[in-house]
């Protein structure tokens, strides 16, 4: 799932990134100069520092040029299809981490493995890496990651008599202190995502976090069938239904938290940087509370590159360019200037950025820490419609129209037939 993220207080301006790394893609001793075309969607702060960090790459590197362009996020999977039709593809394309296989199917991802160093293959975060697998081949890598966490209403915590400096770590602990609050001021204690709309995925992703901290998956590991169907799944959705039966997340209610009007919810970790530089209450942070007999998990969202090939030279040009930007000190970079989470393992725990973290924004760190225990949504083309087919028979067991087991049962006939329509 796509959001703008914008600075965190006290960040400025990106400093001097290190230029070595990569050797020269092509072009060699002949000067000719290899372009490398890049399209995203990013804008604002993340369009700036990312221009900014190609006009460094391009500076240390003389035999390739890389430029990039904004393709507006309503428009880019229209335009990359229109530009496969008539052969006029970019040389790398950052998207949506669920986008990566309906792109591959456009049928000219280069596979990345044997183009980009395999140190920095195995420093990525392996659930991002795993994501941009399909059929053996590597055809994308994370260029930018943020994931789903725990956040509250000290304020309210504090109204209700809770320590604001204790949030919750299990359901149980989460269910206490969503009731208290609720019994204190008068206010939800917890928000829940619980309509379907248009398209589902702001339920199902929130709803997966539950699921895989319960045991559970979503689907079958080759993407063939729904697996939610099980006692973990039944956990997950009870434990949303008690929320909602119990008062402390009122059905149809998104939102409230946000307004300073409900005690806690799910929130991604760009919500800390939008509230960083003018917080509308004061809030924390915490990983996301699971069960007490499960394990700890948490959601994926981001974005990842893919290159198409265009040509040997370009793909390999841009296999450079890419392996660069992965390297630590750009990596380092990137996140400390757009509040985004390293995508890599060495850097996400290594005492450089959490340092940073701590002294600037220490409300990133259960974000930070939370990569660990994260998550890929699955990467299958049907996935958007898949999300979508769930949500709307989940959501009949959180609005009272159907129990537990009919919801489950009939999200698993919906997911299946999706899958076996193609």
């Amino acid at each position: 799932m796509h959001r703008k993220s914008l600075p965190l207080a006290a960040i400025g301006a990106v400093g001097l990134l290190a230029l070595a790394g990569c050797s020269p893609a092509s072009g060699g001793d002949s000067g000719q100069t290899t372009e490398v075309t890049v399209w995203h969607y990013w804008d604002g702060t993340n369009a700036d520092t990312f221009d900014e960090m190609v006009d460094e790459y391009n500076s240390a590197h003389p035999d390739v040029e890389v430029s990039a362009s904004n393709v507006p996020n309503a428009d880019f999977l229209t335009k990359l299809r229109a530009s496969a039709t008539s052969k006029t593809l970019p040389d790398i394309a950052i998207g949506d981490l669920v986008w990566v296989p309906e792109i591959e199917q456009l049928g000219s991802l280069v596979d990345l493995t044997p183009l980009l160093p395999a140190e920095t293959l195995d420093d990525i975060t392996p659930a991002l890496t795993s994501f941009g697998t399909i059929d053996g081949k590597q055809v994308s890598v994370p260029v930018s990651a943020n994931n789903l966490a725990y956040m509250y209403n000290k304020t309210l915590y504090q109204e209700a008599g809770l320590d604001p400096d204790s949030p919750p770590t299990t359901w149980e602990e989460l269910m206490a202190d969503g009731k208290t609050i609720l019994e204190k001021t008068g206010k939800p204690g917890y928000d829940l995502f619980t309509e379907a709309g248009d398209t589902g995925e702001g339920l199902t992703w929130n709803f997966q976090v539950n699921l895989w901290q319960a045991g559970g998956q979503f689907l079958t590991e080759d993407n063939s069938a729904a697996a939610f169907n099980t006692p973990a799944g039944k956990q997950a959705l009870q434990f949303w239904v008690d929320l909602i039966d119990s008062g402390v997340s009122p059905y149809a209610k998104w939102g409230e938290f946000e307004k300073g009007q409900g005690g806690s919810a799910q929130e991604g970790s760009w919500m800390v940087g939008i509230w960083a530089a003018d917080p509308p209450f004061e809030f924390g942070t915490a990983k996301a509370p699971y069960p007490k007999d499960g394990t700890p998990a948490t959601n994926l969202g981001g974005e990842q590159a893919m290159v198409f090939g265009n040509s040997d030279a370009s793909s390999q040009a841009a296999a450079d360019f890419l392996a660069w930007f992965l390297e630590p000190e750009q990596v380092t970079s990137w996140s400390e200037a757009t509040g985004m989470l390293p995508v890599t393992t060495s850097v996400a725990t290594g005492s450089e950025y959490l340092d940073w973290v701590d002294q600037t924004e220490p409300r990133l760190r259960p974000f930070v820490e939370q990569m660990a225990d994260a998550h890929a949504r699955p990467n299958t083309p049907l996935y958007p419609k898949i999300s979508l087919a769930f949500a709307q028979q989940i959501e009949k067991a959180l609005s009272g129209d159907a129990t537990v087991d009919e919801a489950l049962d009939a999200a698993e006939q919906a997911v299946n037939d999706v899958i076996a329509k193609g």
